[in-house]
């Protein structure tokens, strides 16, 4: 009997080995095609008893960050990205735009570049994001914008200069709002700037309100003061249900360089030695108290932790939840 099951496994192979032997070639080497198309660029989850969807403008290529991380040698910030498995030569920030959906009206938090392609053509995704997430702009009760930025408020009005949100008013300091659209700063190095805000704010300059430090403006959004990036840039703290983030706009640009060395400066600041101070002042605030964070920049989808880490800080980025 055993002898008999020996002769049928061999057969069985030897007939298994003939077929495929026999196989046409093209089946044999049959390879499927490379996708073309990504994901859609936006990410839901749920916060205490709202719904938070973040929403891309698509990456910033800022290109060689000696350029732009200053005060520290350009060996010293290559040798930081290297460490932490990052291109050293190259720095590419996300932008990652808040929605929040409180019950009864949903705040958007930044607005991205719009039809700007100062920094290429990978941003302006915006409105794109949007609709892949199933939001429509006359849907946005408001903005609040945590300065004004090119990057922040470029998204407000269409390349017609008509508005993308026709039934949003808009938040924003008020010393940002004075600053960016002052129309004698056209004859400066931050015309680009001016002209942008003033393309975006202006036409909205009717639905426009500005919000006060530490107050809570909107149910549920509190503003607190963030200054030296921009004379008026601030951070929200957005509550629902007991619990609390922080939206952090560009309190940090990067989730190495000005964490693990927070008091370096970056060229797009408007005062750098006082943005530095800010920054370590609320970075140790939040890490303090172990608020979640959303930041503007770091990599998608910017929500996480920040925990202090010797003189600086350490990021722990928060786990994606696909399912439930």
């Amino acid at each position: 009997m055993a002898g008999l099951h020996s002769r049928r496994d061999t057969l069985s192979v030897g007939l298994g080995l003939g077929a495929a032997l026999t196989l046409p070639q093209g089946l044999a080497l049959a390879r499927a095609p490379k996708a073309t198309g990504q994901a859609p660029y936006y990410y839901r989850f749920p916060f205490g008893e709202a719904q938070v969807t973040v929403v891309s403008d698509g990456p910033l290529p800022l290109g060689d960050p000696g350029e732009t991380f200053l005060g520290v040698s350009k060996e010293e910030i290559r040798g930081m990205l290297s460490r932490n498995f990052l291109d050293p030569a190259s720095v590419t920030l996300e932008q990652n735009i808040p929605v929040v959906n409180f019950g009864d009206r949903l705040v958007l938090f930044d607005t991205g570049m719009g039809t700007s392609q100062a920094f290429g053509p990978t941003t302006g995704r915006l409105t794109k994001s949007l609709e892949e997430a199933g939001i429509r702009p006359a849907d946005i009760d408001a903005i609040c914008c945590s300065h004004a930025h090119i990057d922040h408020v470029g998204g407000i009005v269409g390349a017609d200069g008509k508005p993308l949100f026709p039934n949003a008013e808009v938040w924003l300091a008020q010393s940002d709002f004075d600053f960016w659209t002052d129309e004698g700063k056209l004859g400066t190095p931050l015309k680009a700037f001016v002209e942008h805000a003033r393309k975006n704010l202006l036409p909205v300059r009717d639905r426009i309100k500005f919000f006060r430090d530490q107050q809570e403006f909107l149910p549920g959004v509190q503003a607190i003061a963030a200054p030296g990036h921009t004379v008026g840039h601030t951070v929200f703290m957005i509550a629902s249900g007991g619990k609390q983030f922080c939206f952090m706009g560009d309190l940090t640009h990067h989730q190495v360089l000005l964490l693990e060395r927070p008091l370096m400066e970056f060229a797009y600041d408007s005062d750098p030695k006082q943005s530095a101070q800010t920054r370590v002042r609320l970075l140790t605030m939040l890490a303090e108290k172990q608020l979640p964070v959303m930041s503007y920049h770091f990599p998608w989808p910017g929500f996480g932790h920040v925990a202090k880490a010797g003189d600086g800080f350490r990021y722990f980025a928060e786990p994606m939840r696909m399912l439930g």
